[in-house]
C-alpha cells in the first residue's frame, strides 16, 4: 500500500458524502447534521477506509473501516483535523466519542472532561482545561444556606427569563446564573450576556457566570452516537448534567431552577431528565410554571417572531425595558436583519 493521503470531501461532492455516510454507518455512527469540514482516506483500490469531520472547535464523525484498524489511520485523520483547527485559530479542541474509542483519543493527546457511562465521553486537548474552569468558578463561591443555579441561553432576555430569575432570587441566598457561552444563537453571546446583566441588575444576590465550552447546546451536541432523536436529546441532557453536577459541587449549589415546557419537545425531555437525575446528586430541581402574558407563554421564539413580523405592540408585552431599548437601537440592526431573513425562528 502506497502512502495514503487525507483528502477533503466537499459538501457538493454528493457521492463522496454518501460514501462517508456509508462508512460511518458500518461503524454504528450516523452522519451528524452539524458539520463544517469533512475529510477521508481512500486506499489504492478506491475504497474509503477512514473519515473524520469538524464542527466549529469540535472533532466528530470519526471512523476507520474495521479491516484497517491498527494501521494508524485514525492518527492521520486526527492530525489533519487538528491542522484544520489550527488554521482556524482554534487552540482549544473538543471531541465526543464512544466509550470504547476514548482510549485511542487519550493516546492522541486528548484528556477526559466527563463521561456518561454507556453513552459518550467528552474530551479536550488541554490537560487542565476543565479543572482550570472549575478553579475559576471556585473563586466566586459565595456561602449561603440556599445556593441555587439557573442556566439560560436568553435569545433574547425576556420577561419570562426575568420572572424565573426573580423567583429563584426570592427563594435563595445566592443564584448563580449561567449564560450559555456558545455562539449558536441569533443573538451573539456578548449581547445576550449584556441584556441578562442589565435585566437583573437590581437583584443583588444574582451572580452571572459563563458556561465556557463545557455546557453544550442542542445546536451543537453530537447526536450521531444515538439511535434516534429522543435518545440524542437525553444523551445531551445526561452529558450537560454530568458537567453541571461537577460545577454545582464546586459552588455549593443545591437547587436548580427551570421553567416548565410544553411546546418544545427538546426542552421537555431535557427537563424530564434533569428532574430524574439531579436529586440523585443532592440537587433539587425546581420547575416553575412559565410566565404568561395575555394567555400566551412568554418565549424567546415568540419574541423573535414578533421582531420578524414587526409587531411592536406584542414585542413590548414580552420583554423588559432593558431588552426593548436594545432591540430598538441601531446596535440591533444586524440582528433584526438576520431575524427578518430567517425561516426558522422556533424554540429548541
Amino acid at each position: 500500500m502506497t502512502d495514503l493521503v487525507v483528502s477533503t470531501i466537499y459538501p457538493s461532492d454528493r457521492r463522496g458524502m454518501r460514501r462517508v455516510e456509508a462508512l460511518l454507518g458500518s461503524e454504528g455512527i450516523r452522519l451528524d447534521r452539524n458539520l463544517d469540514y469533512t475529510c477521508a482516506i481512500i486506499d489504492d483500490d478506491g475504497a474509503m477506509i477512514a473519515t473524520g469531520s469538524c464542527f466549529a472547535n469540535t472533532l466528530r464523525c470519526l471512523a476507520v473501516d474495521g479491516s484497517h484498524r491498527g494501521e494508524g489511520l485514525l492518527n492521520s485523520i486526527v492530525t489533519h483535523l487538528m491542522e484544520v483547527q489550527s488554521a482556524r485559530g482554534n487552540t482549544r479542541v473538543f471531541v465526543y466519542t464512544k466509550e470504547e474509542a476514548s482510549p485511542m483519543f487519550v493516546d492522541l493527546g486528548f484528556h477526559e472532561v466527563v463521561r456518561v457511562p454507556g453513552s459518550v465521553v467528552f474530551l479536550e486537548n488541554r490537560r487542565d482545561g476543565f479543572s482550570s474552569y472549575l478553579r475559576r468558578l471556585e473563586t466566586r463561591r459565595i456561602q449561603g444556606r440556599a445556593v441555587s443555579a439557573i442556566v439560560m441561553n436568553a435569545n433574547p432576555f425576556s420577561l419570562g427569563h426575568r420572572y424565573l430569575v426573580e423567583q429563584a432570587a426570592r427563594a435563595s441566598d445566592v443564584v448563580h446564573l449561567f449564560v450559555v457561552s456558545e455562539e449558536s444563537s441569533i443573538f451573539p453571546f456578548d449581547v445576550r450576556r449584556r441584556l441578562i446583566a442589565e435585566g437583573t441588575a437590581d437583584l443583588p444576590n444574582v451572580v452571572l457566570q459563563d458556561t465556557d465550552s463545557y455546557m453544550v447546546s442542542s445546536a451543537t451536541f453530537p447526536s450521531y452516537f444515538q439511535r434516534d432523536e429522543e435518545a440524542a436529546i437525553r444523551g445531551q441532557a445526561l452529558l450537560d448534567l454530568t458537567v453541571f453536577t461537577e460545577i454545582a459541587r464546586r459552588l455549593g449549589i443545591t437547587r436548580r431552577f427551570v421553567g416548565d415546557e410544553k411546546a418544545s419537545f427538546v426542552t421537555r425531555l431535557y427537563n424530564e431528565t434533569m428532574a430524574s437525575l439531579l436529586p440523585t446528586k443532592g440537587i433539587a430541581c425546581v420547575q416553575l410554571r412559565r410566565l404568561e402574558v395575555g394567555g400566551r407563554v412568554v418565549s424567546a421564539s415568540t419574541i423573535r417572531q414578533a421582531i420578524h413580523d414587526r409587531d411592536e405592540e406584542l414585542l413590548r408585552s414580552l420583554v423588559p425595558e432593558t431588552t426593548l431599548r436594545f432591540l430598538t437601537s441601531p446596535d440591533a440592526e444586524p440582528i433584526r436583519r438576520a431575524i427578518a431573513a430567517s425561516t426558522d425562528l422556533a424554540h429548541y
